[in-house]
């Protein structure tokens, strides 16, 4: 289209504004000059009367113009922004370029230049340049416009990397609405080519004045295979840009079917900076392939995960156990459609109801369990919700895993949390009284495999801050931190489904797994990267400090002290033997205890519980009482 091709053209001439801008105006002086003999003279005497040494002059005039309009900083103008600043330029430089040239000539005795035309010209050459200006702008409009019919006006890109992800990009990404305008790369040797028409414009520290330069409106990195820090510190550099920041799927992602043209936005996943955990993938297999696998809490954001990276092992039959209706409809859904060949049974049940999880592990006969149903918000488990924290995660933990033991199950996994290392809230209590439970469970002579993984916040979960981020900055803002100095371990959905996975593959009875997540992420940081990543200043959508919630930390733990850890044959993947303490008499009678809290005693009764049983929570709450 004529006009895809207009705007691919001053886009590359863009890059030469000012020396354009200059050559133009010269053009347009020379012209005046003669058009200004010709209403001096007439049509008849225009050329033929003019001295033999006017070419020089009429040189000179314009050289003095131009120099005179760079001085005063003409050629900086935008002339698709050309407004009454610009005439008003043009109108001082016009008239002390005319005055002085004037000066020049009739102190060197050119007599034979009329002088009409040297008190005319400037006039002649202000309204000339002003016409091509406005001219210009007029049409740069209507370029616009007719671009924006094809909705790609607002949608430049500039595409960060130039290797064959970007070209594969641009052979699909004009169907999506973006018109390229450039490539960046610090490849010496793509300096200056074209890849699919397109220019490569330079290094990308040049990316602040391409983007100025190029009326950018989107960043695309196309750097799939870099490592994930040098990843970051690409999309960092980005960021700072202001723009919206877009990516094509990374390696990983790539390797799992995305197409290279199918551009998404900037996830919290792509900013961790770390390499992704290498696990054992025979082992894996070996445990899941053609086993019936059952998943309790099926439909939440780690449960459904897990299902589907256990339907890529082949599972003979995969039971999904949830009590949201809804959230099993979902997960059920789209099973159904990605893994076609694998049964699915669909049940809608509770871990605190001891009969139905006897009768559907008797009549299922699962060979593996991963655990995954919890209450897991903190401030919301913290008050009016401990017993219901209890209940479900202690209690439902105990019952599903007695009944595994019963039905003669091989494994059973524990989905854990770093918030149970010194837990200082009930809902890290919990889940490390869960523990305590699997270890029991562990030296009790069972069959079943006992154990459980202990990992850190998980990107994207429900209840996770990054979904809470990305509301409010589409709300406009302000963003909601608790502390600026509150920090956090990360971890991917997909990566800790696939840590669980491994736990179940080669763990022993009664150890727990923890995963060496790098260093912690400081949350006021994460928020600030998303606010630049979605195209918005700190100004336009400040962050706001809201103070520490009940029973938060600043600074999660993934091992307590008394805990010791042993390396395994997966890199960053190491086992905690976790110190049995010998006031956990509870645990040969939890059932009868637990049972014994009812809801109506309230939360003190459930923290005053739990401070008893679980020695590192009694330890950490009376050490934030005394502070």
């Amino acid at each position: 289209m004529i006009w895809h091709h207009l705007d691919a053209f001053l886009t590359r001439a863009r890059a030469h504004r000012r020396p354009l801008s200059l050559l133009a105006d010269g053009l347009v002086i020379a012209l005046c000059w003669n058009i200004t003999y010709l209403f001096r003279l007439g049509f008849d005497r225009w050329f033929s009367a003019r001295p033999g040494y006017d070419g020089w002059v009429m040189l000179g005039l314009v050289a003095l113009y131009l120099v005179v309009f760079w001085l005063a900083g003409v050629p900086r103008g935008l002339w698709r922004f050309a407004g009454f600043g610009d005439v008003k330029r043009l109108t001082l430089a016009c008239a002390g370029a005319g005055l002085l040239g004037a000066v020049v000539v009739l102190m060197a005795q050119l007599n034979e230049v009329p002088r009409a035309v040297l008190a005319l010209h400037p006039v002649v050459s202000l309204m000339a340049l002003c016409v091509v200006r406005i001219g210009y702008r007029m049409g740069y409009e209507q370029l616009r416009a007719r671009l924006a019919g094809h909705s790609e006006a607002s949608r430049r890109a500039l595409v960060l990397g130039a290797g064959e992800a970007a070209r594969l990009l641009l052979a699909g990404i004009q169907h999506q609405g973006y018109v390229v305008v450039g490539l960046l790369d610090d490849d010496a040797a793509k300096q200056h080519a074209r890849i699919g028409g397109v220019p490569v414009l330079g290094p990308l520290e040049q990316l602040a004045r391409h983007v100025e330069q190029q009326q950018i409106s989107h960043l695309i990195v196309a750097m799939p295979s870099l490592p994930p820090a040098g990843r970051r510190r690409i999309i960092e550099t980005a960021a700072a840009t202001g723009l919206p920041v877009l990516t094509v799927p990374s390696a990983e992602e790539l390797r799992e079917g995305s197409q290279v043209s199918r551009v998404r936005e900037i996830e919290p996943d792509d900013l961790l900076g770390r390499e992704p955990v290498r696990l054992d993938e025979a082992g894996i297999s070996d445990c899941l392939n053609g086993k019936t696998v059952l998943i309790t809490g099926a439909g939440g954001s780690i449960g459904a995960e897990l299902c589907r990276q256990v339907a890529r092992y082949g599972p003979s039959r995969l039971v999904l156990y949830e009590l949201s209706e809804f959230a099993l409809y979902s997960i059920e859904q789209e099973l159904s459609e990605q893994f076609p060949h694998i049964s699915l049974l669909r049940l809608i049940g509770d871990v605190k109801n001891l009969a139905h999880l006897r009768h559907t592990f008797g009549s299922c006969r699962p060979q593996v369990i991963f655990h995954a149903a919890a209450y897991k918000h903190v401030p919301l488990m913290e008050q009016d919700n401990a017993w219901a924290a209890l209940h479900n995660n202690t209690l439902g933990t105990w019952l599903a895993a007695t009944a595994a033991a019963e039905a003669g199950v091989e494994r059973f996994v524990l989905i854990s949390t770093d918030k149970a290392v010194n837990p200082t809230n009930v809902m890290g209590a919990t889940k490390r009284a869960a523990e305590m439970v699997i270890s029991h469970l562990a030296t009790q002579g069972h069959a079943t495999r006992f154990m459980a993984v202990r990992f850190g916040n998980v990107l994207g979960s429900s209840g996770s801050v990054i979904p809470k981020f990305k509301e409010q900055i589409a709300r406009g803002g302000p963003v909601t931190v608790t502390h600026p100095e509150i920090t956090r371990y990360f971890m991917t959905i997909p990566e800790a489904a696939r840590l669980v996975i491994q736990a179940a593959a080669m763990g022993d009875t009664g150890q727990v797994y923890v995963l060496d997540m790098g260093e912690p992420v400081r949350i006021a940081e994460l928020a600030r990267d998303l606010i630049r990543l979605s195209g918005h200043t700190l100004e336009e959508i400040p962050v706001a400090f809201t103070g520490l919630r009940p029973g938060e930390k600043l600074y999660e733990e993934l091992l307590a002290d008394a805990d010791t850890t042993l390396p395994t044959p997966i890199a960053r993947l190491r086992v905690a033997r976790l110190h049995q303490d010998e006031q956990a008499d509870w645990l040969h009678r939890a059932p009868q205890v637990l049972a014994r809290l009812d809801a109506a005693q309230g939360d003190e009764a459930v923290k005053a519980w739990l401070a008893e049983c679980v020695p590192e929570y009694a330890l950490a709450t009376g050490r934030a009482r005394r502070a």
